[in-house]
């Protein structure tokens, strides 16, 4: 089974999807982090993104593997943890530019797809239910207001050791919704029979209480 979870920046997917992984069991795969590692890589390395042979040199030796350490996921970048450095503001900027670039979307949607198939599945991105995985068994869409997603982020910001405006936080979310969700490829945006969660006032707890609801309500209603 696949349970997709899509949504904007900062809306509590991630920490949701987490946490419903493990309640059920399933593996868990957060595409927005894979999608961090290529712009960590595309920064560190200097990369033209926009030169067609120095992008398609990129991708063939960029090595991304994912690891269980302590209880958490960790991704390894050519054989180094990138976990934390992959959550800092200046790749929070970049990440928008370097997904909406369709070479590396086709590369990571195979990735994706690999890393789910055959499996029991919790994936939270972007388009996981418009494009990933069209077919998901069970489909959510997460949002929440613009200020408390960027309270969220600088709280995010701060436990990594970085201290952010809320004001120019808001602003890069603002931003990053326009920019994801009108991108032409793989745009942000709802699918027509995804079950819509306003975590605004919501907490992590009452997120996961409430998907698990809807997962045995659609179970129940196939069993009949």
């Amino acid at each position: 089974m696949i349970i997709a979870i899509d949504g904007p920046a900062a809306s509590g997917k991630s920490t949701s999807a987490k946490l419903l992984a493990d309640e059920l069991s399933f593996l868990y795969l957060d595409t927005g982090g894979m999608y961090r590692c290529i712009a960590l890589s595309v920064l560190e390395d200097k990369i033209d993104i926009y030169n067609e042979l120095s992008l398609e040199e990129f991708i063939k030796n960029f090595n991304l593997e994912f690891k269980a350490v302590d209880g958490r996921f960790d991704f390894i970048i050519n054989g180094d943890s990138a976990s934390t450095k992959i959550r800092t503001n200046t790749v929070s900027r970049k990440v928008s530019e370097i997904s909406a670039i369709s070479a590396i979307r086709k590369y990571m949607v195979g990735m994706q797809r690999n890393f789910a198939k055959n499996n029991n599945c919790v994936v939270e991105g972007r388009d996981i239910g418009t494009v990933v995985f069209p077919d998901a068994e069970i489909k959510f869409f997460i949002i929440a207001s613009a200020q408390v997603r960027a309270k969220r982020r600088q709280l995010e910001l701060q436990s990594i050791g970085e201290t952010i405006a809320l004001k120019d936080i808001l602003r890069d979310i603002k931003a990053r919704d326009k920019y994801d969700s009108e991108r032409s490829h793989s745009p942000l945006k709802k699918s027509y029979d995804a079950i819509e969660i306003d975590t605004t006032e919501m907490t992590v707890d009452e997120q996961v209480s409430y998907m698990i609801k809807n997962i045995k309500l659609k179970k129940n209603r196939i069993k009949q």
